[in-house]
């Protein structure tokens, strides 16, 4: 199967700002709660060691800070290969041989966004080089509690370290160059899952049966009414969404308790889009995206078929569901590597009907293919909804603002 640069859906498992949205606080006490109280539901028996973590989060104090006492929030990358071995650095201060890892800074989006950027701070190796594991989807593999010794040198008295991992596989099967942080790092080691020292990492990984092998994680529907259009959708602007105002196939992450990709794209559906149900549901390809974070995601996208009207249906999410023959999509601004997707897909199944026309739509109508503008019009339904166009980036005055269908 082809695998395409395709952008993901925004809710791909975690939250994350805004495309080129740079936080400048971190990660907040709500989102670490709602993380650790995720990992504690599939972990209850661990609560007690980490009552004083849910403690410090009713508190106002940073507990990302590394002035917070007792203890702070610490975050690190469980990077393992195709061989079923983990990354793991010297670190030249304490001489212990860990997986990598350190402190959240103000400019973290999230506690998984820190680990990240800890691993291409220590070790060299970009987010790009990774994708997420498909038995935790994000979500921390473990919440290790760490005694820390007192550093005079720093003027850190004894405290605690609750370091929170998440588990990432390398998305190519050669291991990626390792450049080390010389300053912290004295060395890189790859070590056998079952060699691993730390009890609690050691257990988890085994449990969770991680075998270095990527898989799709995300899944997209590439819904086509088999007479030459294919029904898109458009993003909202708001924080948390990836790419705003890009036309995208609807779709998101997979969850735990989704018992397969189809399942997963079942489920999305049901929930952006409720009265959207598709005939024909069969997988189709296997494309290739990068999240927010810098993560690969590999996308199960399938292929179904509607012919009814998106004006009809229940958005619960972005603004609008659209139907776009191939010979249109030059003009819109599309998610990476959809154009491909489509016009493969079009090429392979061959319409039956004039494109140029208008196609009937479920209730008898004539429903319209996104085609010509004309001269200043006001459009207006029923509803007092006004029909309004949104200019392509690449033409004068685009402006990525809405305008009345005009031409000159």
């Amino acid at each position: 199967m082809t695998r395409r640069h395709l952008t993901p859906n925004p809710r791909s498992g975690h939250s994350t700002p805004t495309e080129g949205e740079k936080s400048s606080v971190p990660p907040s006490h709500t989102h670490i709660r709602k993380t650790v109280e995720a990992y504690l539901a599939h972990h209850p028996a661990e609560r007690d060691a980490l009552a004083d973590l849910l403690v410090a989060l009713d508190q106002p104090d940073n507990a990302t800070s590394r002035s917070a006492l007792p203890g702070h929030v610490t975050c690190s990358a469980v990077v393992i290969d195709r061989n079923h071995n983990v990354l793991h650095i010297s670190h030249r201060v304490t001489e212990l041989l860990l997986v990598p890892g350190g402190h959240v800074e103000a400019g973290d989006r999230s506690l998984l966004a820190a680990a990240l950027r800890e691993l291409a701070e220590e070790a060299g190796i970009p987010a790009g080089a990774l994708t997420l594991t498909p038995q935790t989807l994000g979500a921390p593999i473990d919440i290790a509690v760490h005694d820390i010794d007192a550093n005079p040198g720093k003027g850190e008295p004894p405290h605690r370290h609750y370091d929170i991992r998440y588990a990432f596989y390398l998305a190519d099967e050669d291991r990626p160059v390792i450049v080390l942080q010389d300053q912290e790092v004295s060395g890189a080691q790859w070590v056998p899952i079952a060699a691993i020292t730390s009890p609690t990492l050691r257990a988890k990984l085994l449990e969770a049966g991680l075998d270095g092998q990527p898989e799709p994680v995300n899944a997209s529907a590439l819904i086509h009414d088999g007479a030459g259009s294919y029904l898109l959708h458009l993003r909202d602007d708001r924080a948390g969404i990836w790419q705003p105002w890009t036309m995208a196939l609807v779709g998101g992450g997979r969850r735990r308790g989704d018992q397969s990709l189809e399942d997963t794209l079942l489920r999305e559906l049901s929930e952006e889009v409720p009265g959207l149900h598709l005939e024909g549901l069969e997988p189709y390809a296997v494309e290739e995206a990068t999240s927010i974070d810098g993560l690969r995601v590999p996308i199960r996208v399938f292929t179904g078929r509607w012919s009814g009207d998106p004006d009809q249906l229940e958005l619960r999410e972005g603004v609008l569901l659209h139907w776009v023959a191939p010979d249109q999509l030059e003009r819109l601004r599309l998610s990476p590597g959809l154009d491909d997707l489509i016009r493969r897909h079009a090429a392979e199944h061959p319409s039956q009907t004039d494109q140029d026309e208008a196609l009937p739509a479920s209730d008898g109508g004539r429903r319209p293919v996104l085609n010509g503008i004309g001269v200043h019009l006001h459009l207006e339904d029923e509803h007092g909804r006004v029909l309004l166009g949104l200019r392509h980036p690449d033409v004068a005055y685009a402006g990525n603002c809405w305008h009345f269908l005009a031409v000159h």
